[in-house]
């Protein structure tokens, strides 16, 4: 059974809250987050869901998005049993609200080697204008200071803690 839901943020509380909302009141074995300007390529849920299964330890899924190249997990698949170990729970880190919180799961995914990437699972992100768009200056600066502590010291790697300045 899959259950796909879609999700709207009437209360302009952000998609960070949204998801992790959606996690809190949901089940199964997997979670996924993604936009509304996502469009898949073939078969990509059934692409995820076999790479993470090939590796037991994969954990987190990053789509090919067109941009990242599994690199950063911006759209991505989360085995449920493991996410909700990182905040009790939620998807992302709660202090986030609409940049960042992918940011910083997939940190931790790399450091525990447990990101997974298949070029296949293919979720593009079409927004001709999104570059142009500022990114939330507080999830920035919560960014920022998260990762001078090791996320909660769960990334050490300093190349890690280098990536995505």
């Amino acid at each position: 059974m899959l259950l796909l839901l879609a999700l709207q943020d009437d209360a302009g509380a952000g998609p960070a809250a949204v998801w992790n909302d959606a996690l809190a009141h949901t089940g199964g074995t997997w979670f996924g987050y993604v936009a509304d300007d996502a469009f898949p390529g073939r078969d990509w849920l059934r692409v995820a869901i076999d790479a993470l299964q090939r590796k037991p330890n994969t954990h987190l899924l990053a789509f090919n998005d067109g941009k990242w190249f599994g690199q950063l997990a911006g759209f991505g698949l989360v085995r449920r049993r493991w996410v909700e170990t990182i905040y009790g729970g939620a998807l992302f880190h709660p202090g986030y609200r609409r940049h960042y919180g992918d940011t910083e799961l997939t940190l931790i995914a790399r450091q525990q080697h447990a990101l997974a990437y298949d070029p296949h699972a293919m979720l593009v992100e079409i927004d001709a204008v999104k570059d142009l768009r500022d990114v939330d200056a507080a999830d920035r600066a919560l960014f920022h200071q998260r990762r001078a502590e090791g996320f909660d010291a769960r990334v050490q790697d300093p190349r890690l803690l280098s990536l995505f300045d």
